[in-house]
C-alpha cells in the first residue's frame, strides 16, 4: 500500500464491508474500524510481540493438554455494532480463543474469519501498549456488550490509569469475567496465578506472562 493510498484508506468514515474490503494484503501495520473510523494499530513487536507469543502458546498447550474443542486462530476480526450509533467496528484482537462447535452459527467465519457472536469466543487477551485507553474502555464495553465471557488486559508495562491497574502501579494482568451480563475485574499481578474460568486447570502466574517480555 502507498503512503497516498493508505491515506485514503483511512481518511473517510466507513462501514464494516468496505473496511473489510480495503485491508492492504500486506502493509507495515495492522488496521482496525473502531466506531466507523478507520485507525492504525501498529503490529506487534519486541516485548508486546514475546509477551502474546508467549501467552498464545501456554493457552494452546493447556487447550491440547485438556482435549478441549477450543483452537487459537492466526487471525481474524471481530464485529461489533453499537446499536445506539448504529456504528461499527471491527477488532483484531493479540489473542483469541474460539470454541469450534459454536462457529457453525458465524455466517462469515468461513468466507472471512469474521465473528459477530460472543458465544463463539471464549477469551479475548489485548497486550497493551500505547493506546492502553482502548483496551481498557473501548474495547472492554464492546467485549461486554457482545457477550464474550473472558478478557484478559496484560500490561506488562503498567501504562494503565492507577484507576485500573492499583495504586502504586505496576504490570498487571486484568481479568474480566461476565457474570450475569457484566464484567466482573480481578486483578494479578507478581506471583499470583491466574484464575481462569475458561482454563480452571491452568497453572500460570502474571510474572511468568511478564517475564516472557524481558
Amino acid at each position: 500500500m502507498t503512503a497516498q493510498q493508505a491515506e485514503e484508506f483511512l481518511a473517510a468514515p466507513t462501514r464494516f464491508d468496505e473496511f473489510i474490503e480495503g485491508l492492504p494484503e500486506s502493509s507495515e501495520n495492522r488496521y482496525e474500524l473502531h466506531q466507523g473510523k478507520i485507525v492504525t494499530v501498529p503490529k506487534p513487536r519486541g516485548q508486546h510481540s514475546k509477551v502474546a507469543g508467549f501467552t498464545n502458546g501456554e493457552l494452546f498447550l493447556e487447550i491440547r493438554r485438556q482435549q478441549l474443542p477450543y483452537f487459537i486462530p492466526r487471525e481474524c476480526i471481530v464485529r461489533f455494532l453499537d446499536s445506539e450509533s448504529g456504528q461499527e467496528s471491527g477488532y483484531e484482537p493479540d489473542v483469541i480463543v474460539l470454541d469450534e462447535p459454536a462457529l457453525i452459527d458465524e455466517p462469515r467465519w468461513e468466507s472471512g474469519s469474521i465473528l459477530t457472536l460472543g458465544k463463539s469466543i471464549k477469551l479475548i487477551v489485548e497486550v497493551v501498549s500505547t493506546n492502553w485507553r482502548t483496551d481498557y474502555a473501548t474495547k472492554l464495553s464492546a467485549y461486554e456488550i457482545l457477550g464474550i465471557p473472558e478478557y484478559w488486559i496484560i500490561d506488562y508495562a503498567a501504562l494503565g490509569a492507577r484507576r485500573d491497574i492499583g495504586n502504586p502501579k505496576q504490570p498487571t494482568v486484568s481479568l474480566y469475567s461476565l457474570m450475569d451480563s457484566e464484567y466482573e475485574r480481578r486483578l494479578f499481578q507478581s506471583s499470583d496465578r491466574i484464575i481462569s474460568p475458561a482454563f480452571p486447570e491452568l497453572t500460570l502466574t502474571a510474572e511468568q506472562i511478564f517475564a516472557a517480555g524481558q
